[in-house]
């Protein structure tokens, strides 16, 4: 990798105060430190909150058989991924560098297995996950206008596709105003949830608790729905790791970080048990589970025809999952480039708007191309078993670290119990998978395999051939700037 250029002539006083002068001589741009305490606890809540709490929470419900042990499962998964969350806030303290699993992986089994996350990230994961939440914005925006017809594919597809455009069009232009906005969509699916949890428990205490006469009746509950209730759950909480990817923008991080994600995953545990027990409250087992959108089905019967505004709401909660899950995946991809597994081109920030640029839109055509073509879904089912194989693995590596590495600086250390249960439920939901349905999880795991033919040709500098590291290694610079 050639040196990178010096930032172009005529900067801005405002652009010359975030450029640092490196031990060679050089100036450099740096992504500014803009993440708080209150934006941190906005992208943790903003993006583990999607459209799933308001549409269908029925997975849980179907594979545990009954109100009261669906309710204890989702205590219990909100449990465990606080235990995972708090892992993270370890490896964030004391490995303080953006890219979150990317970067725990790279720093604790080498390149060769943090490209293969990587890489599944880039060409599938990502791209699916991000088109699916974009879908139901696409969906949700549009039914108030539509009401009660039918809304057209291709309307929904157009929509979402400008959703997507402006998420990344807002990432790509300003770090705070990307955090403002955060901040705000994450302040109205909370009060989405206000909007469900009062009257279903002001109906509780009022005394109608029909629904939850015998709560704990186990006579639908089979011992082996149980870990695919919790592996529906575990879905519903994913997201707590999303702060790790931004590490070096957050300020004071030995603080902020653990205190961010505890905060944050104790509000995401309450509001998600006491929404369900606004549900019950109203709904009944069997409505429940016959209802497409519980939350829709619940305003009906409680406000009439405000319910109208639950579409709206559920709209501006996926769309602040893209925008926080947008805005973190940048940042690993700007990671990876600056380790030079990615091409130069995605470690480029803009000198004035210090944004990694080229990490923001790197998504984009994958993600439309994925709203036009394919069966998303079905990627999705195939690739969820290895979205909780790598996150154990992060796990192990912490535990690796700890044995290997005893003497670096950990400001923040949790006890040896809460990441050794973690990664152990993360194996146990991963096999299961292998069990259940081992022909997608096999195409998974085959397509994660490419990722090593793809490090030796795109990585492994002796294996490039001579065209492709004149393409990839070439450096350009129009407002942007590489950081080395």
């Amino acid at each position: 990798m050639t040196q990178s250029p010096p930032p172009a002539e005529g900067l801005s006083g405002a652009c010359q105060a975030h450029t640092e002068v490196s031990k060679s001589g050089e100036r450099r741009v740096e992504l500014g430190k803009k993440v708080t305490l209150l934006r941190g606890i906005s992208i943790i809540i903003g993006t583990i909150i999607g459209a799933g709490i308001f549409i269908s929470p029925k997975g849980i419900l179907i594979h545990s058989g009954s109100v009261g042990v669906s309710l204890l499962v989702w205590i219990a998964c909100g449990v465990l991924s606080l235990f995972g969350a708090l892992s993270y806030a370890e490896l964030g303290t004391c490995i303080q560098k953006s890219g979150g699993h990317y970067t725990y992986i790279l720093a604790a089994f080498g390149p060769q297995m943090a490209f293969i996350r990587l890489w599944v990230e880039l060409i599938a994961l990502r791209p699916a996950a991000m088109a699916v939440i974009s879908l139901a914005f696409g969906q949700y925006i549009l039914e108030p206008l539509f009401m009660p017809c039918a809304i057209p594919p291709l309307a929904i597809k157009l929509a979402t596709t400008m959703g997507i455009s402006a998420v990344m069009y807002l990432n790509a232009m300003s770090v705070t105003w990307s955090a403002r906005l955060q901040m705000f969509l994450t302040f109205s699916k909370l009060l989405a949830m206000a909007i469900i949890i009062m009257p279903g428990l002001y109906r509780l205490f009022a005394g109608e608790t029909s629904n939850f006469e015998n709560a704990f009746d186990t006579a639908k509950m089979k011992l082996s729905g149980m870990p695919l209730a919790f592996y529906s759950g575990m879905y519903a909480y994913a997201g707590w790791f999303y702060l790790n990817f931004v590490t070096e923008e957050i300020e004071n991080p030995e603080r902020t970080l653990p205190l961010a994600i505890c905060i944050s995953m104790v509000v995401v545990t309450c509001c998600y048990v006491l929404t369900n027990v606004a549900y019950f409250s109203v709904m009944s087992v069997d409505e429940l589970l016959a209802s497409e959108a519980v939350a829709v089905t619940f305003a009906e019967r409680v406000y009439g025809g405000f319910s109208v505004a639950i579409p709206v709401f559920v709209a501006l909660s996926c769309f602040g999952s893209m925008n926080g899950s947008l805005f973190a995946l940048a940042r690993m991809f700007y990671v990876a480039s600056r380790e030079h597994q990615l091409p130069m081109v995605l470690s480029m920030i803009h000198v004035r708007r210090h944004t990694p640029l080229p990490a923001v839109f790197v998504l984009f055509p994958l993600t439309v191309l994925q709203l036009f073509v394919g069966d998303i879904y079905g990627l999705l089912n195939f690739m969820s078993f290895m979205r909780w194989l790598f996150i154990a693995i992060v796990v192990l590596g912490l535990l690796y670290l700890r044995y290997t590495q005893p003497h670096l600086p950990r400001p923040f250390k949790v006890p040896l119990f809460i990441p050794v249960v973690f990664c152990i439920t993360c194996f146990f939901m991963v096999f299961l998978s292998l069990y259940s349905d081992p022909l997608n999880t096999g195409i998974g795991f085959a397509i994660s395999l490419t990722g090593l033919p793809a490090y030796y040709i795109f990585v492994t500098p002796h294996q490039k051939p001579l065209w492709l590291q004149r393409v990839l290694g070439k450096q350009w610079c129009g407002g942007l700037i590489l950081i080395p």
